[in-house]
């Protein structure tokens, strides 16, 4: 691969949500503080809504590892989950043996009986759901039926939702009014603006051990940008396949024919056919200075190190 190529220890721009890549963007970082906000000061649900590829799924990782010791977590990746299997699953995470059992009024009895026991420790418990959208209308209400649980002062658990707009739609729907007034926080993922995407480059490539100088132009950037849309998803797929190029060409400078061509090599980007026009000009200068002072920001961290 071209690690050595750029004098990288690791891959800038996989795919895998990994938190050490975590990049403070304005949405994420705001997303984050509602979230910790919700969690300490509300009850009931907290949904995060985003678009495919915004980064919901490595937030909340971000989440998890961020959260204060007096929380107890129960992470449920795949959510697309019977009522049975979720309150199981729910179960698992929670350290729960239910010994066998299959009545599904124990196994609710359980969960209590260890939502009470973590609440009498001064903990809370936080049930994370990823991709949310995919949980089942009858697997909707019974989380909703366990968010119930509670003491005569408190509840006893958080539930988080990170999930696509369809889930605004399923919970639109009138057989999900309940759960839909049960919602205290609510924070919808914005796609990145050039300037943010300009940043995003330059933090992965300093995480990942880039130490020389900007390998994109502004130019560059702003055309990565239009091809993504600012999605960090696909920002990703490009920015790797540009590499890939370069690396195969001996080159280090990315160009607008090897944008052009991670693009024509990628589903769902798209750089329109006719000529960019002035408007790149006038971006150009902003996101060069962006660029510019993120790889100064790494060079002098390494420097101070």
């Amino acid at each position: 691969m071209y690690q050595n190529h750029y004098g990288l220890r690791e891959l800038p721009f996989t795919l895998t949500p990994n938190t050490s890549f975590y990049c403070d963007l304005e949405g994420h970082r705001s997303a984050l503080e509602v979230l910790l906000t919700a969690l300490q000061t509300g009850e009931g649900f907290i949904k995060v809504v985003g678009e495919v590829g915004t980064g919901k799924t490595l937030l909340c990782r971000k989440l998890l590892n961020e959260l204060p010791e007096n929380y107890v977590t129960a992470y449920i990746p795949n959510p697309y989950l019977s009522p049975e299997e979720l309150r199981a699953q729910i179960a698992q995470e929670l350290q729960i043996d239910l010994h066998g059992e299959h009545s599904q009024q124990r196994v609710t009895q359980a969960i209590q009986q260890r939502l009470l026991d973590i609440n009498q420790q001064g903990k809370t418990v936080v049930i994370v759901l990823d991709e949310a959208q995919a949980l089942p209308s009858d697997s909707l209400e019974a989380l909703r039926l366990i968010s119930n649980l509670e003491t005569e002062s408190r509840k006893l658990l958080h539930i988080v939702l990170f999930g696509q707009p369809e889930l605004d739609e399923r919970l639109a729907a009138r057989e999900h009014r309940q759960l839909r007034q049960r919602i205290s926080f609510s924070y919808h993922l914005q796609a990145m603006s050039v300037q943010e995407l300009a940043r995003y480059i330059s933090h992965r490539l300093h995480i990942g051990g880039y130490k020389g100088p900007p390998m994109m132009s502004a130019k560059v950037v702003a055309m990565l940008h239009q091809a993504s849309r600012g999605i960090p998803r696909l920002a990703n797929v490009l920015c790797h396949k540009v590499l890939l190029l370069s690396y195969g060409e001996g080159v280090y400078s990315i160009t607008p024919k090897h944008v052009r061509m991670a693009v024509d090599d990628t589903e769902d980007a798209y750089l329109p056919n006719a000529n960019w026009g002035w408007w790149l000009l006038g971006l150009s200068a902003v996101v060069a200075a962006i660029l510019a002072f993120g790889y100064y920001q790494g060079w002098l961290a390494e420097y101070l190190a």
